[in-house]
């Protein structure tokens, strides 16, 4: 079956014809001009604003006009990640996707549910006919997954709505309201090169397979870190043979849990065999570490004899002793809610090439000040060697209300509608709903969507029946409304 052909079909058009458009983070002029164009085709004033968020504004339905405006928002670019062996440019081709069982996934790269699942559902009200609704102004913004610059540049003179419908969440029976901020770290420093002995053999190291995902809405699980299992390895190494690196590349984005690193070292011809001995050793420790996690964790190793630098081996040192250092994973439980992350950091990028040594990392806390604490840990971590440090892209998190108008309302709606209790929690992952609070203050706001798997990752997935539940609530929502 096709996506096109699913039920409800409006909502699954939409979808489709949102992702045959490429929309990687701060590449967004396409999408933005199909949002433009969408909105004008339906003759609703449409409106970009000056950093290229789009604002399409809809009247209420006949008897409805007396209702709060509601403002209905998600973001329209995505997290563009795929499998070391998948072949496909993010830049021209669209998402190429497939439905298996209950599942839509794309072929080897992420789906772009995230968040586009939340687009369509908008998209598909707004071109409606029949679907009774009160006033909406619907907020597309851009740049959500590498800084909500849209958010946070949003022109307050564009919204009026008293209500804000946040469609970005991934568990169909959890209402968010609450999420954590973050900040951005990035490190470079300067390495001195030198020649590789003639009489060394190269080697090229890989790791592939982990499971990734959200660095959020993941970091609790246990799963590997690519960057920091190689830095083991690597220092493992370095204590039983003179080894020299030339190159090490981990991890794609800021926001996912790094899948895959790679490493090209150099060693003596004399010590090779101890070489290959200790790398078999300590990769089949590591397997036996998470074997009941990372189920698919492939190391490989192959010669590669086109070597012909490598770090000088004080930088070396400095290089792994960062990584080694710096904190990585769960740094706070929420003391109030016991199964919330409060704070955490993600190591997401490690290079080192043509004489630099690069890092990226993203702190998480839904607390300003153990935001501010974790990443102070960072930053100490690589200041200690003398790595450079750029902190920015920080943006607050979303102090929960559950006496909130909306989310009451929407915990009835929902037990009267499947007669079970909806999990209201605040969620670690980054919400446009912190930012947009700061933007328009006293706004009622409230965060939900479909069941969405594997976010950020080439494994990422959205349940068809989920969205069918999404969509049927989200219509119940508009038509519980209050007055004005």
């Amino acid at each position: 079956m096709e996506v096109k052909n699913l039920e409800p079909n409006a909502l699954w058009n939409h979808f489709a014809d949102l992702n045959a458009v490429p929309r990687p983070s701060k590449k967004e002029e396409r999408v933005i001009q199909f949002m433009v164009d969408f909105g004008n085709s339906l003759g609703l004033e449409t409106i970009t604003d000056r950093i290229g968020n789009v604002i399409i504004k809809k009247a209420a339905t006949q008897g409805m006009e007396n209702r709060q405006t509601i403002v209905m928002q998600s973001h329209i670019d995505m997290v563009h990640q795929k499998n070391a062996d998948t072949v496909f440019d993010f830049d021209t081709q669209g998402i190429e996707m497939v439905v298996d069982g209950d599942w839509v996934r794309a072929k080897g790269t992420t789906l772009g549910a995230d968040n586009g699942i939340g687009v369509a559902a908008i998209m598909a009200v707004l071109a409606s006919k029949d679907i009774a609704h009160p006033a909406i102004e619907a907020l597309f913004t851009i740049d959500e997954e590498t800084g909500m610059t849209g958010a946070m540049e949003v022109d307050p003179k564009n919204i009026t709505g008293t209500i804000l419908l946040n469609l970005d969440t991934e568990d169909d029976d959890e209402l968010s309201i609450g999420c954590a901020g973050g900040i951005d770290t990035n490190t470079t420093m300067d390495v001195e090169m030198e020649d590789i002995p003639a009489d060394f053999v190269g080697y090229e190291i890989s790791l592939r397979g982990l499971l990734g995902g959200h660095s959020g809405m993941d970091i609790h699980l246990g799963r590997a870190n690519a960057n920091k299992l190689m830095n083991r390895l690597l220092v493992h190494l370095m204590c039983l043979v003179d080894i020299r690196l030339a190159f090490l590349d981990g991890g794609s984005l800021r926001n996912a849990i790094p899948r895959e690193s790679s490493a090209k070292v150099a060693i003596s011809k004399d010590e090779k065999a101890t070489f290959l001995q200790a790398y078999a050793d300590f990769t089949a420790i590591l397997k036996d570490e998470y074997q009941l996690i990372e189920t698919e964790m492939n190391w490989s190793i192959s010669e590669n004899n086109t070597l012909t630098k490598a770090v000088k081996h004080f930088d070396f040192e400095k290089i792994v002793n960062a990584i080694y250092a710096v904190p990585n994973g769960v740094f706070r439980m929420s003391p109030a809610i016991s199964t919330l992350v409060e704070a955490s950091t993600s190591l997401a990028k490690v290079t080192v090439n043509e004489g630099k040594f690069t890092t990226q990392s993203l702190q998480r806390s839904s607390v300003e000040s153990t935001k501010a604490d974790v990443a102070n840990a960072v930053r100490a971590a690589f200041e200690s060697v003398g790595v450079a440090v750029v902190q920015n892209g920080e943006y607050p998190g979303w102090q929960p209300n559950p006496s909130s108008p909306i989310v009451s309302l929407m915990a009835d709606l929902y037990r009267k509608m499947y007669k079970e209790e909806p999990q209201i929690k605040a969620c670690h992952a980054g919400l446009e709903c912190g930012i947009l609070g700061k933007q328009f203050p006293g706004m009622d706001m409230i965060s939900f969507g479909p069941n969405i798997r594997g976010a950020h990752s080439p494994d990422e997935c959205v349940q068809i029946s989920s969205v069918q539940k999404f969509w049927g609530y989200l219509l119940e929502t508009l038509k519980q409304i209050p007055l004005k």
